[in-house]
C-alpha cells in the first residue's frame, strides 16, 4: 500500500487517445478500436506501470460532442464499446489493477448498474468500480425519447436556468450513488450459505429491502447479486464546478478534479473536504485526483512538435477541460509533485495519444516517479481499496439486524 509520502496514480483510456487526431497518429491502430483484445493490451500496459486504476470513457454520443451539441466533423473517432462490458472482458486477464467503467446514469436505472459494477467486482476479484457521469446533451436525450434538455452553451453556465439543470442532475446522481450502494448492501456477506446436506442455498434474513425513496429513484430491493467481494466498490466522479464538488465530497470515494494551476487545487479540495463534512463523511477518506491531458517526448521540442503535428491534422489547436502537458517524463514528474504539495492524492493522466503516450507514462514517467521515491514499485494489495488505503465497509444492514436482535 502507497504510504502517504507516495502518489496515486490513474490513466484515463479513451479510444485511440484524447487528441481528436490521434487516430491518424503512426503508432496508432483504429482498425482495432473495436476490438477486446485492444483493450486488454491497454490495461496490460498501464498495469506495468504499477497504476492504482484505468477509467474507461463512454457516452451515449455517436462521436465528440460539446456543450453545444454533436459535432458533425467525419474526421474524429465515431462509435465506442459499451465501457462496462469492456472492464467485465479485460479484467479477468489483469492481475493487480483496478477498472473504473464510465457510466452516464442520467438514463440508466441504479438497479441495472448495481448488478454489473458488483458483477465486474466478482470477475476482477475486488478490482472494480464505476465513474458516475451526468449529461444535459439534447442529442443524448433524444436517444431514450424519456426526458428533454435545454440546449445549453458554455456562456450560458454560470445561468439561474442553466445552474438548476446541473443541480437537479447531480442531485440525481447523488441519490443514484445511495442507491448503489444500499442494494450493494442488501445481502449480508455470510448471507449465502450453500449448504447440500440440507437444501439451504441462502439465509433469507441475511437479505434486505433497501426501501429508497427519493425524487428520482423508488427502488425497494433487494440486488439480485451478493454483496460484491470488496463490499462497496469504488465510485468515482469528476468535478468542475461547486455542485459537483458536492457530490465527490458527499457521495464517492474517487473525486477527479481540474485545476488550473496549485492554488486553484488547493482552493477545490477545500471545496470538497467542506462538502464531505457538511455530508457527515468528515472521517472518511476521499481521494482527490488532478486530471492532466499528456503529451510526452524525450525532450520539450520534441514533445511540441508533436502536438503540433497532431494540432495540424485536426485542424485547430487541442484544448481540454483538464490542462495540458506538453513535455519530459522528468517535466510532468515536476507538475505532479507540485500538485502533490498542494493537497491532491493522485493524479489521473490522460494519454494525448495511444499506445505512444500511454507507453510514455509507464516506460518513462513511473520510473521518474518511483527515483523521486513517491511511487509504490510494486503492488502490495490485492483489491482496488487496498490500493487506495480503503477499508473493506461494514454492511449497513447488517449493523441494523445485530441491534434488532439485541
Amino acid at each position: 500500500m502507497p504510504t502517504s509520502d507516495q502518489i496515486h496514480l490513474a490513466i484515463a483510456l479513451d479510444g485511440a487517445g484524447w487528441h481528436p487526431a490521434a487516430w491518424r497518429e503512426q503508432n496508432a491502430e483504429p482498425d482495432r478500436l473495436l476490438s477486446p483484445r485492444y483493450w486488454g493490451e491497454l490495461v496490460a500496459e498501464a498495469e506495468r506501470g504499477l497504476a492504482d486504476f484505468v477509467t474507461i470513457e463512454d457516452s451515449f454520443g455517436l462521436r465528440s460532442a460539446t456543450l453545444e451539441g454533436l459535432q458533425p466533423r467525419t474526421d474524429l473517432v465515431s462509435g465506442r464499446l459499451d465501457s462496462v462490458l469492456i472492464a467485465a472482458r479485460v479484467a479477468p486477464a489483469s492481475t493487480h489493477i483496478g477498472i473504473i467503467p464510465t457510466a452516464v446514469v442520467t438514463h440508466t436505472e441504479p438497479f441495472h448498474l448495481s448488478k454489473a459494477i458488483a458483477t465486474l467486482d466478482y470477475v476482477s476479484k475486488g478490482r472494480g468500480g464505476v465513474r458516475l457521469q451526468v449529461s444535459a446533451q439534447p442529442h443524448e436525450a433524444a436517444l431514450l425519447g424519456r426526458r428533454e434538455f435545454p440546449q445549453l452553451d458554455r456562456a450560458d453556465l454560470s445561468s439561474p436556468a442553466a445552474q438548476a439543470v446541473i443541480a437537479d442532475l447531480f442531485e440525481e446522481a447523488g441519490d443514484y450513488a445511495e442507491v448503489l450502494r444500499r442494494l450493494w448492501d442488501s445481502w449480508e456477506d455470510d448471507a449465502e450459505i450453500r449448504d447440500k446436506a440440507t437444501g439451504r442455498f441462502v439465509d433469507r434474513d441475511k437479505l434486505h429491502y433497501i426501501g429508497f425513496e427519493g425524487r428520482f429513484f423508488s427502488v425497494r430491493g433487494p440486488s439480485i447479486t451478493p454483496r460484491p467481494p470488496q463490499g462497496q466498490p469504488i465510485i468515482a466522479a469528476l468535478g468542475h464546478q461547486q455542485i459537483p464538488f458536492e457530490l465527490i465530497g458527499a457521495s464517492t470515494d474517487v473525486g477527479f478534479i481540474t485545476p488550473t494551476d496549485p492554488d486553484d487545487a488547493r482552493s477545490i479540495i477545500g471545496t470538497i473536504r467542506a462538502a464531505q463534512q457538511r455530508a457527515g463523511r468528515e472521517d472518511e477518506k476521499v481521494h482527490v485526483f488532478a486530471d492532466l491531458v499528456v503529451f510526452l517526448a524525450d525532450t520539450d521540442s520534441e514533445a511540441a512538435r508533436r502536438t503540433s503535428r497532431l494540432d495540424d491534422r485536426a485542424g485547430a489547436e487541442y484544448s481540454s477541460d483538464a490542462q495540458i502537458f506538453v513535455g519530459t517524463a522528468a517535466g510532468l514528474a515536476d507538475r505532479i509533485e507540485e500538485l502533490k504539495a498542494a493537497g491532491v492524492t493522485g493524479v489521473r493522466l490522460r494519454p494525448g495519444t495511444i499506445p505512444d503516450d500511454l507507453r510514455a507514462i509507464t516506460a518513462a514517467l513511473v520510473p521518474e516517479l518511483q527515483r523521486r521515491g513517491i511511487f509504490r514499485t510494486e503492488y502490495t494489495s490485492t483489491t482496488l481499496r487496498g490500493h487506495l488505503g480503503l477499508t473493506r465497509p461494514a454492511n449497513r444492514y447488517a449493523a441494523t439486524q445485530e441491534l434488532i436482535n439485541r
